[in-house]
């Protein structure tokens, strides 16, 4: 992704909430990331996605946190406060217990760029460690699989 981004000369940040920041530690282990990597939200609570991000409370009020409306407003909010083309975000359910009547590896991608707002939703196993790492290296993947189309459209 760092690669591809550099090369088309445009500047990514996340947003997080399952994650925990870890999608933004892990584009910056790649060096040459500071060329296209502005920075991370972490947006654990609702109030800081409210706050930071602009999620509106109605939504999170009548959809819980875990939602592809969330997890589009997310990285829209983070692609505005951040000032960046792409934008990536991460919500959902590690674990160990359900939450808001999704089961635990329920997880929303949101991705936000110059073509509008995305989210995929991923269904995953295993243990809390295991369905965040799963989380950041698929989130990684559709941005970078985003970028990358719109590059070729």
């Amino acid at each position: 992704m760092v690669a591809l981004a550099t090369r088309l000369g445009v500047t990514v940040g996340t947003a997080e909430s399952l994650t925990g920041g870890a999608v933004a530690s892990e584009i910056v282990t790649v060096a040459g990331a500071s060329s296209c990597f502005e920075g991370a939200v972490v947006s654990y609570s609702h109030a800081a996605k409210e706050r930071v991000l602009g999620v509106s409370h109605e939504l999170l009020e009548r959809v819980g946190a875990v939602d592809a409306e969330v997890a589009e407003a997310m990285a829209r909010g983070a692609r505005t406060a951040l000032g960046v083309d792409w934008s990536v975000s991460t919500t959902g359910v590690a674990g160990p217990e359900p939450h808001d009547g999704h089961p635990v590896g329920t997880v929303f991608v949101g991705v936000s760029g110059p073509t509008g707002d995305f989210s995929q939703r991923l269904t995953l196993t295993g243990d809390r460690a295991g369905i965040r790492a799963a989380t950041v290296a698929r989130a990684i993947d559709i941005l970078t699989t985003q970028i990358a189309f719109t590059a070729n459209a």
